[in-house]
């Protein structure tokens, strides 16, 4: 496979691994304490588990460690976590919006015992690079191009995968493209089903969708700011003190960046470009499903549990309801990280 993306310019960059994150992603974040929100970001990145997460079985605790990295993917810097095994069975994290690898920094940890895990950035998430608009077209299927390309360079031919929000369309492109290279897929809080997408908490991007219009596209600018993007956190959850406000501020802080604002605006438009991607998965469900497990946030408004239960026509989808909102893994990691680990140690060899 070549390392060109469509969409991309091609650049004959030789590829490179390191443990450095991308100056362009250090950035000061003006109006938000930079030096504070510096220190945050890299406290983030050292993930430390917090207090009451179950360990890692001992066997696999010097090997839970979680290495950061960046590679070269088509000129692009990708960075992202790596924990486990070199050679064992890979799982594959895929973020959602508008965080980073950064939501699996406690999930890691409990599957790497076992596996080989990786969790990137996406292009403009996280630590990963951000090419300006000009250069990189802002699709969920060019972010899909770009993970695809990443698992070449990283020698991975087969996986399962953990897919949360946008990670949804982007894995499902790579489950649809590869249907035997994947060997299971967690699905959580992300459209599943087809359902449509409809009420009051999805009228502003309904209305961006239909025309596109400056208007529009500046009404959408509301779901990025620091109160929306906590809202997103706490939204549906049970007990808002175990959810840790570093997640909001850190999120916010690089969603700040020069030009981010629009790239983002341009992916939230894409969505509408999403339906055919996500019907297909339907269909891939339904023909595999004891390779699927679903464990949501129920609590969620924006998949709640209604859109995310399999149909009557797929009983042998595991489906897991967690009492949480969008960001499940917040406060409830424990959770769902035992029953995904039942759930890979059921479709994959370890």
């Amino acid at each position: 496979m070549s390392d060109h993306i469509d969409g991309q310019r091609p650049r004959k960059v030789p590829m490179t691994m390191r443990t450095t994150t991308p100056i362009a992603s250090r950035r000061t974040f003006a109006g938000l304490g930079g030096a504070v929100l510096a220190a945050a970001l890299s406290t983030s990145a050292r993930g430390a588990t917090p207090p009451g997460l179950p360990a890692v079985p001992a066997p696999g605790e010097a090997l839970a460690e979680t290495r950061y990295r960046t590679i070269d993917v088509g000129g692009l810097e990708i960075f992202y976590r790596e924990a486990g095994p070199a050679a064992a069975p890979v799982v594959l994290l895929l973020h959602g919006f508008p965080t980073s690898s950064r939501m699996f920094r406690n999930l890691i940890p409990m599957l790497a015992d076992k596996y080989r895990v990786i969790a990137p950035d996406y292009p403009a998430f996280g630590h990963s690079a951000v090419p300006s608009r000009a250069e990189f077209q802002y699709t969920h299927g060019h972010l899909s191009q770009v993970m695809e390309v990443l698992l070449e360079k990283l020698g991975i031919t087969r996986f399962a995968m953990y897919v949360m929000d946008f990670g949804g369309p982007i894995g499902y492109r790579l489950m649809l493209k590869y249907p035997d290279r994947v060997s299971g897929i967690v699905v959580q809080n992300t459209p599943a089903f087809g359902g449509p997408i409809n009420g009051p908490i999805w009228a502003t991007e309904l209305a961006y969708w239909k025309d596109g219009s400056p208007a529009h596209r500046d009404a959408v600018r509301s779901k990025l700011t620091p109160d929306a993007v906590r809202n997103q956190y706490i939204a549906g959850t049970r007990e808002p003190s175990l959810i840790d406000p570093d997640n909001w501020t850190i999120d916010s802080a690089l969603l700040a960046r020069p030009g981010v604002d629009e790239i983002m605006l341009d992916l939230l438009y894409d969505i509408r470009n999403n339906r055919q991607t996500v019907a297909d998965a339907r269909q891939f469900f339904k023909a595999h499903q004891r390779q699927v497990m679903i464990a949501t946030g129920v609590n969620d408004p924006l998949f709640p549990g209604a859109s995310m239960k399999p149909p009557a026509d797929m009983p042998e989808i595991e489906f897991h309801p967690i009492d949480s909102g969008h960001f499940a893994l917040e406060d409830h990691c424990a959770e769902i990280g035992s029953l995904t680990r039942g759930f890979l140690g059921r479709v994959m060899a370890a």
